[in-house]
């Protein structure tokens, strides 16, 4: 019971950050057009715990999120870094863990983000 009201909690602080507009990241346009590396960050709202405890296995939901993002290892940079990442308490040293946590295969293995590199 207290897992999902955590991610409630957290799916609503970042509902409200978006709608305040709580600001962009430098990287923005790296998600394509129309997008922003903070508005991604909502989709990784699954991802929550994991990108926060190196120990926590990321869910399904997560994998397959950043299997989607990670398609474009550009923008899965900017998400992990995006100040809706940060606010919301993801520690980017661990989030950047998570590819290689779900086991893909076709993860960006050694690609430069920000002051991080990819395992």
């Amino acid at each position: 019971m207290e897992a999902p009201m955590k991610y409630i909690c957290i799916a609503a602080f970042l509902l409200i950050l978006g709608v305040a507009g709580f600001g962009r990241v430098d990287g923005a346009g790296e998600c394509g057009k129309g997008t922003t590396p903070d508005r991604e960050a909502f989709k990784l709202v699954p991802c929550a715990s994991a990108a926060q405890d190196e120990t926590s296995q990321p869910s399904s939901q997560c994998c397959a999120q950043v299997k989607r993002i990670g398609q474009n290892p550009a923008c899965l940079c900017a998400v992990m870094l995006s100040n809706t990442a940060k606010s919301s308490g993801v520690k980017p040293e661990i989030a950047m863990t998570i590819p290689k946590r779900c086991n893909l295969a076709d993860r960006p293995v050694g690609y430069k983000c920000g002051a991080y590199t990819l395992p």
